[in-house]
């Protein structure tokens, strides 16, 4: 059982306080009885509804984080701080992990859910999924670099999807990567192979879902249910 501010804060993509806000208002019914107070407990056959209209009470969660550097994509570690550690309290949850991992030191999109089959359905090699990165480099790259992604280059004895290879805004030193799988390291070596070094690292999108640019490095917020289809496309 959950209390019902946290589920009305997620469920609305709005902080608790004005969840609280909302309830004492008088907006917010439970079985059709009205309440004003947050703290209740809900359970799965609650039936919530705010100015008339029901909620849909998923039971998992789907959260976007702005991950920073010094930080590792696990769900606990002995000697690092985590992706799970930094949430806010009224976020964290049993079972969360983050879907897909980011390096110690990448930064940005971070998906962190409590549902292992959303999870395996955006990470199968089958589906494609599309992540998109922002490299800082510390060379320019050039037409040969992009030829290359956009072939598919061999990583040991493994060969690579195509990926896409841009420049922002004419600066060949800032590349857009959009690659569809999950090789370890797979953008630094890339361009490492080029003898170029990426010294910073950023996720903006994955699938069609970009980060919400108003979250600053370690905040994060719900994602909602039309921008999970958003990921899935």
């Amino acid at each position: 059982m959950e209390r019902l501010d946290k589920i009305i804060s997620h469920k609305l993509n709005i902080t608790r306080s004005e969840a609280k806000s909302l309830i004492k208002s008088g907006s917010v019914s439970v079985n059709s009885l009205p309440v004003k107070s947050g703290d209740i407990k809900i359970g799965e056959n609650d039936k919530i509804s705010v100015d008339g209209k029901e909620l849909d009470t998923e039971k998992f969660v789907y959260i976007m984080l702005n991950k920073p550097e010094g930080v590792v994509s696990a769900s606990e570690d002995k000697n690092e701080k985590t992706v799970i550690d930094i949430l806010p309290e009224e976020m964290k949850r049993k079972n969360l992990f983050p879907a897909g991992r980011l390096d110690k030191d990448t930064t940005g999109f971070a998906l962190i859910t409590d549902d292992g089959g959303f999870a395996h359905e955006i990470l199968s090699p089958k589906r494609h999924v599309e992540k998109t990165y922002i490299a800082y480099l510390d060379k320019p790259f050039d037409a040969e670099v992009v030829r290359a992604f956009e072939s598919g280059m061999t990583l040991g004895d493994e060969r690579l999807l195509p990926a896409k290879l841009s420049p922002v805004r004419n600066d060949f030193t800032r590349a857009e990567i959009v690659i569809s799988q999950g090789v370890y390291h797979q953008i630094k070596r890339m361009f490492k192979k080029f003898g170029i070094t990426v010294i910073k690292l950023n996720r903006i999108k994955i699938g069609n879902l970009s980060i919400d640019e108003s979250l600053a490095p370690g905040e994060a917020r719900y994602i909602t249910e039309k921008e999970l289809l958003l990921i899935k496309k």
